[in-house]
């Protein structure tokens, strides 16, 4: 071989053991994997029991999020991770306050920390549907919030936390998941906070819309999306709580045969602002209920709740009736008694004019 070639082999040789050759140039640089903030609030999913088999005696919140995060090391593989504990109970013991915070928590990390994918919100499954409609109302962003929940507690055999939880970071980083409003995840499935709600005291698919259906599944190749919904939500609110310390008092009340209407009653006297009956059928009322409610109508506008017709039955729309628009009571649309009462109080923190109200009820 002629020196000039044996030469210019050396010298490639050795650039390419030190790591300064063509063949180390042309390696790509490595991205920056996405943030993800996961916002921990407690739960079954944070739960413990005393063995493998306690799937309903243990204590729920048990475990802190930093260790939910570690146990699924398949996470730091995809997402930049940054875990932060809201609270850490029973979803039943969430409160108003917790949501609040959790709002506005959200927001600062947005204006924080502008490149951030997306955002994990770890609950109990018991209200879960409710912190998510909050959300869904009030997180000014069309970047991906995702709750997720588990049905078993971390301790249990075949617990479903640690997949679901994958699951969500997966969920938030994927870009079609961008302007779908607040998600719930769980079970290899993705649902709107609007139409979700939880269905089965104990089962692993608990989360459904029962009739409007899933928006999508999540497998092992991909986060596949097939609708989204048509209401208001998220970036497109007209719902701001960054200013606010609380959300005004609305009370539910279940309608059933006989009932003890003295209730409304109470209700308006302890401060509520707004009532939503939990409605037979299309919302309807007992005669009785009927009765205080032409009282309640008759109230000077600046003490009067607003009153809102929701539903017990669990599917299909509350519509209006003359009989009902006379009394002043709006209807809930397909919203569940639990999400008509979180609508009402962020609508009661703009307005207490029943015409918009009604327009509110209808946009989201």
């Amino acid at each position: 071989m002629p020196p000039v070639m044996t030469r210019a082999l050396n010298t490639i040789l050795l650039a390419c053991v030190l790591g300064v050759g063509p063949t180390a140039a042309q390696q790509p640089a490595t991205r920056p994997l996405p943030i993800v903030y996961v916002l921990s609030t407690g739960g079954t999913i944070a739960g413990a029991g005393s063995s493998s088999t306690d799937l309903s005696n243990y204590k729920p919140g048990s475990i802190l999020g930093e260790q939910l995060v570690k146990a699924v090391p398949q996470i730091a593989q995809i997402a930049d991770v940054r875990v932060e504990q809201i609270v850490n109970v029973n979803s039943s013991d969430i409160t108003i306050d917790n949501w609040l915070t959790l709002a506005k928590r959200i927001q600062a990390i947005l204006e924080e920390t502008p490149a951030v994918a997306g955002f994990v919100i770890t609950s109990g499954t018991n209200t879960l549907e409710e912190t998510a409609y909050f959300l869904n109302l009030t997180i000014r962003s069309d970047k991906p919030v995702v709750m997720v929940g588990s049905m078993r507690p971390s301790t249990a055999i075949s617990a479903d936390g640690p997949l679901n939880l994958l699951n969500a970071v997966r969920t938030a980083i994927s870009t079609d998941a961008k302007g779908k409003g607040v998600l719930i995840v769980l079970n290899d499935e993705i649902n709107a906070a609007r139409d979700t709600t939880k269905t089965n005291t104990l089962r692993v698919e608990t989360f459904k819309a029962p009739e409007l259906g899933l928006l999508g599944y999540i497998d092992e190749d991909k986060i596949s999306f097939y609708r989204s919904t048509t209401k208001r939500h998220t970036a497109n609110s007209e719902f701001d709580v960054t200013p606010l310390a609380t959300l005004p008092k609305v009370s539910i009340l279940y309608s059933y045969i006989d009932p003890d209407s003295s209730l409304i009653r109470a209700a308006i006297e302890s401060g509520a602002k707004g009532i939503v009956f939990a409605g037979t059928g299309n919302g309807a009322l007992s005669v009785f209920e009927e009765t205080v409610l032409k009282g309640v109508s008759a109230m000077p506008a600046a003490t009067r709740p607003a009153l809102v017709r929701s539903s017990r039955v669990g599917n299909g729309r509350v519509i209006a009736t003359a009989e009902y628009d006379a009394l002043g009571v709006i209807p809930s649309d397909t919203l569940n008694p639990q999400k008509a009462r979180i609508l009402l109080m962020l609508a009661l923190t703009k307005t207490s004019d029943p015409k918009e109200i009604r327009r509110i009820f209808a946009e989201y």
